[in-house]
């Protein structure tokens, strides 16, 4: 009998529904928006409060946090494509990463925000909260709907992967899931946020490579291939390059304010120098693992995305203006979530 039957059981008995309260959560916060949007607030201040909420989601960062699971996917796909629950497994991880990705990036604008980082000195757009539209006590709360949402999707892609049996591997893969709510809050939240320690390059390695990649393709065979810690070194690395290229860019601000990131630790140069090596090190995992898939050579059309990070590499060599690598961060996001379809789709094909 799976941890997860066990906590049905257990929640039936207190006659309590996780989802049910999740839902009802939502509707009372969209019922008191409604309510006040008709009672007191102009159609422009609702409207405003919509974009804040968009903005506080940034929706940018969606593509880049599914690549992990795309890639784990098509690594999985030629040998479980015939598995009944393969689409249901790939629909409700993608869900579950796109809600993980939106809690971190809601906790890391309260994170933020309360500390006093987001200020007039932080170079990229402003945040939700710093800009006033949404509380404190708003944001708060879009946290624990978000953080009810990303645990309910975690624990029916549990119950779809491994049923009523697997208890360890469900168990695992249920503290798995509220590690990923953890570190998805612990970034700037709190005394100890391990963002302002320069551990979030590690914590974004592991979650978004490792986890992302590895622990998708055991989802849907309950096994391991050890060359797919190639894709998932590679996909983490260059999610690590987001993190690093928005680290370079706010190098000045965070010194100021005491967030001590990897790129404030080790100064502009040597950030650069790091920023190459982990570049350079996914595009080569990339193609050790499509050496080893024996890959048809039409199939590497997929190294065209190479080119975007080249000139990529180029501009962060050649940078003196920290503000413009604002706009470095999107094209290395973009070219990532290409990459990894890319690359998918000549595994599968």
């Amino acid at each position: 009998m799976s941890l997860l039957y066990i906590l049905i059981l257990y929640i039936r008995s207190l006659k309590i529904s996780i989802i049910h309260f999740g839902f009802t959560y939502v509707l009372s916060l969209i019922l008191h928006c409604v309510y006040y949007r008709s009672v007191y607030l102009s159609k422009e201040y609702f409207m405003s409060k919509t974009k804040a909420w968009i903005l506080a989601a940034r929706l940018r960062t969606l593509p880049l946090s599914v690549s992990g699971i795309i890639v784990g996917t098509a690594c999985a796909f030629p040998f479980f494509y015939n598995r009944p629950n393969f689409t249901i497994i790939f629909s409700l991880s993608i869900l579950t990463t796109l809600l993980f990705q939106i809690l971190s990036n809601f906790a890391n604008d309260y994170g933020d925000g309360v500390k006093g980082t987001d200020n007039e000195n932080r170079i990229g757009p402003q945040r939700a909260l710093q800009s006033g539209i949404l509380t404190k006590e708003e944001m708060k709360r879009g946290i624990i709907v978000t953080s009810i949402l990303s645990l309910v999707s975690a624990l029916l892609l549990i119950f779809v992967s491994f049923g009523k049996g697997n208890f360890f591997t469900s168990l695992f893969f249920f503290i798995l899931g509220i590690s990923c709510v953890a570190a998805a809050i612990k970034y700037t939240v709190g005394k100890s946020a391990y963002g302002y320690r320069g551990l979030g390059d590690l914590f974004v390695f592991i979650f978004f490579g490792l986890v992302s990649v590895l622990g998708s393709f055991y989802l849907y065979g309950q096994t391991f291939d050890t060359w797919v810690i190639l894709p998932a070194i590679a996909i983490g690395n260059l999610s690590i390059t987001v993190l690093n290229t928005n680290n370079m860019r706010d190098l000045d601000a965070d010194k100021v304010v005491g967030k001590n990131t990897l790129a404030v630790k080790l100064g502009r140069e040597n950030a650069k120098r790091y920023h190459y090596f982990i570049i350079v090190f996914a595009l080569l995992a990339i193609i050790a693992y499509a050496i080893h898939a024996k890959m048809a050579l039409a199939n590497y059309a997929f190294i065209v995305i190479y080119i975007p990070f080249i000139k990529h590499l180029l501009f962060v060599k050649k940078n003196t203006n920290p503000k413009e690598l604002d706009t470095q961060m999107k094209v290395v996001a973009i070219n990532t979530f290409l990459l990894s379809v890319l690359f998918s789709l000549a595994l599968i094909l």
